[in-house]
């Protein structure tokens, strides 16, 4: 099997979708001890709760979505993600574009973020910090 070209430095985040995102909160910090980073460039959501530099992302769930397909936005595990360097996440692009993956780079202000589905359909996150970490990082 061939190597990939990309370094993964570690598992940043796994986004859930969830029934009350106060009591999710709650029960985080409380059980956990996460770190709450709630950012208004973000608005209302994701809700992150970070234990050093990786943790949970918060979304709210709509509970009346009677579907669990992909594309469903009910209560489940909506994305991981994985956080490499800059250099990485270019070299992600080039090594996604030569494997005609079909992916999507989004801007998070903080951070970008390349996304695309694995076979089963999960959605994959390959995320980059883009401002000084110490700005990010409290």
């Amino acid at each position: 099997m061939p190597k990939s070209p990309i370094h993964i430095d570690f598992l940043d985040h796994v986004a859930l979708r969830v029934a009350d995102i106060e009591a999710s909160v709650l029960w985080y910090e409380k059980v956990l001890g996460l770190k709450k980073y709630q950012l208004s460039e973000w608005g209302d959501y994701p809700i992150f709760l970070l234990a050093g530099k990786t943790g949970l992302a918060l979304f709210p769930a709509n509970k009346l979505d009677p579907k669990l397909d992909p594309e469903s936005k009910n209560i489940k595990i909506d994305h991981f993600a994985f956080n490499v360097s800059r250099e990485n996440f270019e070299k992600a692009c080039k090594h996604y574009a030569a494997l005609n993956l079909v992916f999507e780079i989004q801007d998070h202000h903080f951070f970008d973020s390349l996304y695309t589905k694995d076979p089963d359909g999960h959605t994959v996150e390959l995320t980059t910090i883009k401002v000084r970490e110490k700005d990010f990082y409290l």
